[in-house]
């Protein structure tokens, strides 16, 4: 079966692909499916920078507001979600957009994924132990002398895909980020446009103080008391970048003001780590600002992908 085109505009957290997705589906006919492993969580809404419906502007949006923050969802259940959405949005006659930030959903929605061994629970028991013992971000370090490229990707504390990427060496004796980075180069599994949009080190720097300032300001904290109220601690979307500092803060282990330059200081890490993620992917055109993907050549290239046009 033949796969409908689509755009796809990913990079750095706060380099405008929201704004820049709603704009193009305005002027395209077009339907937005969110690529955030944190915006998919009913209620994590502030810290994510989810989309207001005041700001959505009329446009649909997919793929957001699906789960509850106590279930669980991994690249490969994503793809299935957005294989449907995009197909339901294109039997509709409207241009399927995609726009996030989450590097491994959109290689399994555009490459699909690397074949990988299942789990061994007695490894997997044996990395958890550790990890409980010596920390995630000791794991990591080790991760980093025999899978550079996988390491990059991963945040010290994050030690589920830290353990997964050690057990996969483990088990095959290769790196997990050399054997995705070599099947990233298979054919692509929907036609389209793919852009890199990055607005630049200084901009971005002072997108992201503003936004963390704006966070805070508008009920942040309060919003991760009401999370925890009702969700366990173990949740994941609790460990992403924002909000596992507020919990701190939630928790008394911080001041607001700490808190602000720590949730600053990760998102600035976690935009670095974007940045090279989509620099190495293929297919994309870029880095690019949003307002070259509005305007000029590349709007004129998007603008033959809507429903209709020649």
């Amino acid at each position: 079966m033949s796969r409908p085109s689509l755009i796809v505009l990913a990079g750095p957290t706060a380099g405008g692909k929201t704004a820049t997705a709603i704009a193009l589906a305005r002027a395209l006919d077009g339907e937005v499916v969110g690529a955030d492993s944190v915006q998919v969580y009913r209620g994590f809404d502030i810290g994510s920078a989810k989309p207001r419906d005041s700001e959505r502007g009329g446009v649909a949006h997919h793929l957001i507001d699906v789960l509850d923050p106590d279930e669980q969802i991994d690249a490969m259940s994503y793809a299935g979600l957005a294989d449907r959405a995009i197909r339901e949005i294109a039997d509709r006659g409207r241009l399927p957009i995609v726009v996030g930030g989450t590097g491994l959903w959109l290689r399994a929605l555009l490459r699909g994924l690397v074949d990988l061994p299942p789990v061994d629970p007695e490894l997997r028991a044996r990395l958890e132990a550790e990890a409980a013992r010596i920390g995630s971000p000791a794991l990591h370090e080790r991760l980093t002398t025999v899978d550079r490229i996988g390491a990059t990707a991963i945040h010290p504390n994050d030690a589920l895909r830290v353990i997964r990427a050690l057990e996969v060496f483990e088990q095959t004796g290769e790196a997990l980020g050399e054997l995705r980075a070599r099947h990233a180069l298979g054919a692509p599994r929907y036609p389209g446009m793919q852009f890199f949009v990055d607005p630049g080190t200084d901009v971005l720097r002072g997108r992201i103080d503003a936004r963390t300032r704006s966070m805070i300001d508008g009920g942040f904290a309060d919003e991760v008391r009401s999370l925890l109220a009702r969700y366990p601690r173990s949740a994941r979307a609790f460990g992403s970048v924002g909000y596992r500092q507020m919990v701190a803060f939630v928790e008394g282990e911080a001041t607001l003001e700490e808190t602000a330059q720590a949730i600053t200081q990760a998102t600035r890490v976690y935009a670095r780590r974007q940045r090279t993620w989509f620099r190495s992917e293929p297919g994309f055109t870029g880095p690019v600002t949003a307002e070259a993907v509005l305007e000029g050549p590349l709007f004129a290239q998007a603008s033959l992908l809507a429903p209709g046009r020649p």
